[in-house]
């Protein structure tokens, strides 16, 4: 990343789109509950969002969501979103997604993503594929991960997937618990974990666990900041300051509602660059220069 050129980074984009694969109609429900819920409706190509990024001058960390065991619905190819930040390398970065349902075939999934393609970290949403992140068959990924060096992102707390459905579409919110996270970082502490969103309910347990943890973050997505808990901001602005990442969860919420949200939220002045920028530039490895 061409990390003076950037306003910000945006450490929290989906992938939702494909160029190469057609729409998967398959649980469509899931995707109009979280319209819904959401209160949005255009869903662009991974190429329309990496332009939107680069006319605003803000880099993007994208990934999809393998859920394909526990939903059955195809994925977005990692390839495809790899290849598009290889395209773009100075303001995007690729995540990977695999399901931890794929055993051994997803550890080698993992690997020639990482030798081949260059990914620079990966995405889990618990609900959404229905394991415990603390569950030993996710363990065999994690070790590639970590192996690489690299960052793993976790979806946490309330999901707007499923919200309103009969049965919430039939998604598990127990898994998000970001306590689940801390067996995870006790065995693996050289892997960096992110904690996706503000964790309503459980935002006091990843607060906990990102302050006891070194290698433990929290990204601060898929709410307006003028929502967040007192204590998140607290924190924040506190013991957390250099642990804490700017994310929108795009397109669910854009980056412009975000950071202007965010200027009013009770930041401090000398936290906000952290926030937006810096805590993200040094956790995925590019120097910021003074």
């Amino acid at each position: 990343m061409n990390i003076q050129e950037l306003i910000a980074i945006d450490v929290h984009t989906h992938a939702e789109v494909s160029c190469r694969c057609g729409p998967d109609e398959f649980r469509k429900d899931i995707d109009e509950a979280a319209e819904k819920y959401f209160k949005f409706s255009h869903r662009p190509t991974i190429p329309e969002t990496i332009a939107y990024y680069r006319e605003r001058k803000i880099g993007l960390v994208m990934f999809s969501v393998d859920a394909e065991a526990n939903i059955g619905r195809r994925r977005i190819p990692n390839e495809e979103v790899a290849e598009a930040a290889l395209e773009n390398s100075d303001m995007m970065v690729a995540f990977a997604s695999i399901d931890p349902h794929k055993g051994i075939m997803g550890v080698r999934e993992a690997r020639r993503l990482i030798a081949d393609y260059q990914v620079k970290g990966f995405k889990f949403h618990p609900t959404m594929q229905g394991f415990f992140p603390n569950d030993r068959l996710a363990y065999p990924l994690y070790e590639a991960i970590a192996e690489a060096g690299l960052p793993a992102i976790f979806h946490s707390g309330h999901s707007g997937m499923g919200t309103g459905m009969p049965g919430g579409g039939g998604l598990r919110l127990k898994y998000s618990n970001p306590i689940h996270l801390d067996d995870v970082a006790v065995d693996f502490p050289d892997m960096k974990i992110i904690i996706a969103h503000p964790s309503w309910p459980w935002q006091d347990e990843a607060l906990s666990v990102c302050l006891h943890k070194p290698n433990v973050y929290i990204d601060l997505s898929g709410w307006s900041p003028k929502y967040f808990p007192p204590q998140l901001v607290q924190y924040a602005n506190t013991q957390l300051k250099h642990k804490m990442l700017f994310g929108s969860d795009f397109p669910l919420i854009t980056p412009e509602r975000w950071m202007q949200d965010f200027a009013g939220a009770g930041f401090k002045p000398e936290v906000q660059p952290l926030i937006l920028k810096e805590n993200a530039a040094r956790l995925l490895g590019f120097a910021q220069s003074a």
